[in-house]
């Protein structure tokens, strides 16, 4: 493949690594007026895949290319560039990308200035960008999640020199700051408190697609939670792979019970967190959440089996029991606290029995939602060597089979809301009907009530009055 040019490639030896310890780069790259003109007033087509992680990463890869004065179109057809922005967690996240590669081959085949770029967790995998080098060659530029602040130098690279390009750097990780930054939404906002994973669960490709835990420094965090306070932002959620590991890394005394704490006294008025990492959740941290009322009482606590030995064999550091003590402790301290969870099906070689394990610690904990898998070997990690002596149709008979006992719970948590008057967040018009809106109360149950668009964004009152188990309606109370 003489006319790709590869500047760096994944290499999940180099992934793994923890050694050094993260530079703190301040972002200041000044496109060159080449770039400005090429594509001044041209637009570009993001698609994104997967977590809230990927999300900001479209908000990053969007600030940078609006420096450049490109506009944001929600209309492959019109872009000029095309990014897929992939997640790499499951399979069936991968196959979907392929399929929207796929839909670009016409419409590159109509304009053949578009320039299509992969990035995002996907193609952190040397065998994924073979494979996509191979079989699509309407992809022109593939670059990782360590290269997005790199991103207006692989456009100069490109455009320069004409031929397919990939810079995929695997590594620990560094922390860039002062990236600009076009929001998504101006009520709502993400705000990465931290990068990267070091627990290496069996089954997890993350922490050699994102690098070594590394944390931001305070003080840069409430300078942005500040602004987007100042700007009239609704609701902030402070993201990071584990957030309770928070500044483990910085050796100066901070940890994600005093950020948490700071950030809820700027004022504001919905705040939130994902993901948590059970054994690394301290009781100083349920004191502050049950101290402040922006803080939203809910918390997303992945379980992912309730069996122990099979928590053992996917590298999770905690036991059901202690997940079980750790619940009891919340709710001891929050006790109207809304917990969600993850869960994995059909790890390799789980029994029936392990599997019952997970139904019967779902039901002691009582969530009020889940998001649940059936398990999906990612190449590379050492869950995937695995040879596996349960079926597909096994697994998929044991997924719904959890799914229907979670609904138990999921069926009487909404049950009990209605009749109740909840604090919403107005998101959007509701997708299935355009004279409803949608939007979230603390527990993140979404809810359908009819109002005017110019509520959305808006913290309203809204009286639940059906129950429909995976979304609620309701009626605006006007007071």
């Amino acid at each position: 493949m003489a006319n790709i040019i590869y500047k760096n490639m994944p290499d999940m030896n180099e992934g793994r690594k923890r050694v050094q310890k993260p530079n703190t780069i301040i972002y200041d790259y000044e496109p060159s007026e080449k770039l400005i003109s090429k594509f001044k007033g041209k637009k570009v087509y993001i698609s994104t895949y997967g977590c809230q992680a990927n999300i900001r990463d479209e908000e990053t890869i969007l600030g940078i290319l609006s420096t450049i004065d490109m506009e944001r179109t929600l209309n492959p057809i019109e872009a000029d560039i095309a990014i897929l922005n992939t997640c790499a967690v499951r399979e069936n996240a991968e196959d979907k990308v392929y399929g929207e590669i796929g839909e670009f081959k016409a419409i590159k085949a109509k304009n053949k200035e578009l320039i299509l770029m992969l990035c995002g967790c996907m193609v952190e995998q040397k065998h994924i960008i073979e494979f996509v080098l191979e079989k699509y060659p309407q992809v022109d530029v593939i670059f990782g999640t360590h290269n997005i602040h790199d991103l207006l130098k692989i456009l100069d690279d490109f455009i320069l020199k004409h031929k397919r390009y990939v810079d995929v750097s695997s590594k620990e990780g560094d922390i860039i700051e002062n990236l600009p930054v076009t929001r998504i939404d101006n009520y709502k906002a993400f705000v990465n408190i931290s990068y990267g994973c070091d627990k290496f669960c069996t089954y997890c490709i993350v922490p050699y697609t994102r690098g070594k835990e590394r944390s931001r420094n305070i003080k840069d965090i409430l300078k942005e939670c500040k602004e987007l306070v100042d700007s009239g932002y609704q609701e902030i959620t402070l993201l990071g792979q584990n957030v309770d590991s928070y500044g483990k890394d910085l050796d100066d005394g901070t940890n994600f019970a005093i950020l948490l704490e700071e950030v809820a006294k700027l004022g504001i008025p919905r705040l939130r967190f994902l993901t948590s990492y059970p054994s690394d959740f301290k009781d100083d941290v349920i004191d502050v959440i049950a101290k402040y009322d922006n803080i939203m009482k809910y918390i997303h606590l992945p379980i992912q089996s309730g069996s122990d030995s099979v928590l053992k064999r996917m590298g999770r550091r905690y036991t059901s029991e202690e997940y079980l003590a750790l619940v009891d402790r919340i709710r001891a301290k929050i006790p109207n606290i809304a917990l969600s969870t993850d869960i994995i099906v059909g790890f390799p070689n789980e029994t029936y029995e392990e599997f019952l394990k997970t139904i019967e610690i779902s039901r002691k904990v009582d969530y009020t939602s889940a998001f649940t898998f059936i398990y999906s070997p990612r190449k590379g990690t050492p869950a995937a060597k695995l040879v596996d002596n349960v079926t597909y149709e096994e697994k998929s008979k044991r997924f719904k089979e959890l799914v229907d006992a979670l609904a138990i719970d999921f069926n009487k948590h909404a049950n009990e809301m209605v009749g109740k008057t909840y604090e919403v967040l107005v998101e959007s018009v509701s997708k299935k009907n355009k004279e409803m809106l949608s939007g979230y109360p603390y527990n993140n149950k979404v809810v359908h009530f009819k109002g005017d668009e110019s509520l959305i964004g808006k913290i309203v009152k809204v009286k639940i009055t059906e129950n429909h188990l995976y979304s609620l309606l309701g009626e605006i109370v006007n007071e």
